[in-house]
């Protein structure tokens, strides 16, 4: 999907009111203000990936509602299937300050009840119907629309609501690939792992994969990556173990070796189990990619830094996490703990910083995440190498955002801590993907009252206990998402713990089974 002249041009005028729109639905006063969520996946390829209720997903922006706590603030929430009315009530009780009923009159959920996996906006894009209902609730000089992540499709909808889109332009999202973060790394003087990037063709990454395994003495596996993917799903590995005849060292010619490598291509491990290597080929040659050597250290780190660029120009640094990974070789992201290890934190935010000030000089707005590998040196140090950097919302975003949600707490560049407005900090673990069979089957409802029950629930006066999100998924899939806090690190652990316990004991043995 391309924009024309007259879509870019009416997109541009309404870019130059995102940093007055911007300010005011972020900032106080009585003024009104219209915000349009749209938690679209605009991934290409999401209509195939294989992560068991990904629709629910788009869930995730949930923690927007926030936003109500402005008492003149409208906000419309769009998705592809209904969130259960018990979810949105949960939602909006972790707001404190306004009455529930006074945020719900200004709240107006709209689901498409298209459960297929295209992209969000562009099911919207087709239905002019929704974009008029959209434009009729909301008051278009006083708009903004926020999406979990961009594309041309986003900017086509914005144009059409007649409204500013907050994030990046699409013509930059070339920025947030995998061979455009690479480029952002070098240009900012930050580490990154031996690799090569803006591969286009099957020869292009033979060339490559040997040229890094002649320069690389002792390289065991490589990891391929398609320039864009969602959650480690574009990813495969190759095992280099498996053509020692043919290695650099081997005194076989070179001719041996590519033909050997271009061969191994299709045995791959693939992260997304439904990939071949014709299909990730279609796509890699279609959209680029990079290789890179893969880390064989098995006590390496996922560190990753969030921060925010704003429209009016400040650049922030807003979070870091230690991602918790699993799948394939550690490729998929599974949840995070917050903070990263103080041995590297500050470290780490200070390089994001640095590729943040570059992707802002190419004029990138928006929240966005730069991810690093850490390894430990014999001597305790650690040394980090940047991997890719994420220009939209991810899996890191919205467990911060819940508990600003329901703490009024800020985070703390200075130590990479969150601090109550006490000045205490706080520390969480949180995932997506807490699941059980024996999970299948419960309602939100069933969650709610258990949670209640067994003393799961955040408790404001204890500033510990346990967020619940991405519920949609519960039911048919025994999947949830959770965010598990306390005062430190250990209590958090023990909520994360003591909620899977719970959820284990009132499940196991409690599923009806059909007769026949």
């Amino acid at each position: 999907m391309s924009g024309g002249g007259d879509e870019m041009k009416a997109f541009r005028g309404l870019q130059a009111h995102l940093a007055s729109r911007w300010a005011l639905a972020d900032g106080d006063g009585p003024e009104p203000r219209d915000i349009v969520v749209v938690p679209s996946l605009s991934f290409d390829g999401i209509d195939t990936v294989s992560i068991d209720g990904v629709i629910h997903y788009e869930e995730r922006m949930l923690f927007a509602l926030n936003l109500l706590r402005h008492p003149r603030a409208r906000l419309v929430y769009v998705t592809s299937a209904p969130i259960h009315p018990a979810a949105m009530d949960y939602m909006l009780s972790l707001i404190s300050g306004i009455p529930n009923e006074h945020m719900r009159r200004r709240l107006t959920v709209l689901s498409l009840y298209d459960s297929s996996r295209t992209p969000l906006t562009r099911k919207i894009l087709q239905r002019p119907r929704v974009i008029e209902r959209i434009r009729h609730l909301i008051r278009p000089e006083r708009g903004l629309m926020t999406c979990f992540t961009v594309t041309e499709a986003e900017r086509s909808l914005a144009v059409a609501l007649g409204v500013p889109l907050y994030g990046v332009d699409p013509d930059l999202i070339w920025l947030g690939t995998k061979s455009g973060s690479r480029w952002a790394f070098r240009k900012a003087g930050v580490p990154l792992l031996p690799g090569a990037e803006d591969l286009k063709s099957e020869k292009d990454l033979v060339e490559a994969i040997d040229g890094l395994w002649e320069e690389n003495d002792g390289l065991e596996r490589m990891v391929v990556k398609q320039n864009t993917g969602f959650s480690g799903h574009g990813n495969a590995i190759l095992d280099l173990s498996a053509l020692s005849a043919v290695s650099p060292k081997s005194g076989a010619s070179r001719e041996a070796r590519g033909q050997a490598l271009a061969d191994a291509l299709s045995t791959m491990r693939f992260v997304d189990a439904r990939q071949t290597w014709d299909t990730f080929k279609e796509k890699f040659e279609r959209e680029g990619g990079i290789v890179e050597t893969f880390v064989e250290d098995k006590n390496k780190r996922a560190p990753s830094c969030q921060l925010r660029i704003s429209p009016e120009g400040s650049l922030d640094a807003i979070s870091t996490h230690d991602q918790l990974v699993e799948g394939v070789d550690g490729q998929i992201y599974a949840g995070c703990r917050f903070p990263s290890d103080a041995a590297y934190r500050m470290d780490i935010q200070r390089d994001a910083l640095r590729v943040g000030e570059i992707l802002q000089e190419k004029g990138t707005v928006g929240r966005l995440a730069v991810d690093f590998i850490c390894v430990q040196a014999a001597g305790g140090s650690w040394k980090h190498y940047a991997i890719e950097t994420n220009l939209r919302l991810g899996g890191t975003t919205h467990p911060m955002m819940l508990l600003r949600m329901m703490t009024d707490g800020r985070y703390d560049p200075d130590t990479g801590l969150y601090l109550t407005p006490r000045g205490e900090p706080q520390f969480y673990i949180a995932t997506d993907s807490m699941r059980s069979d024996s999970y299948r089957g419960l309602l939100v409802e069933d969650l709610l009252d258990i949670a209640a029950v067994d003393g799961l629930h955040y408790q404001a006066w204890s500033e510990s206990g346990v967020l619940f999100h991405f519920t949609g998924a519960l039911s048919e899939f025994g999947k949830l998402g959770i965010t598990a806090v306390g005062k430190s690190p250990a209590e958090a652990d023990h909520w994360f713990e003591q909620t899977r316990q719970v959820l284990d004991r009132e499940t196991k043995g409690k599923r009806c089974t059909s007769k026949s």
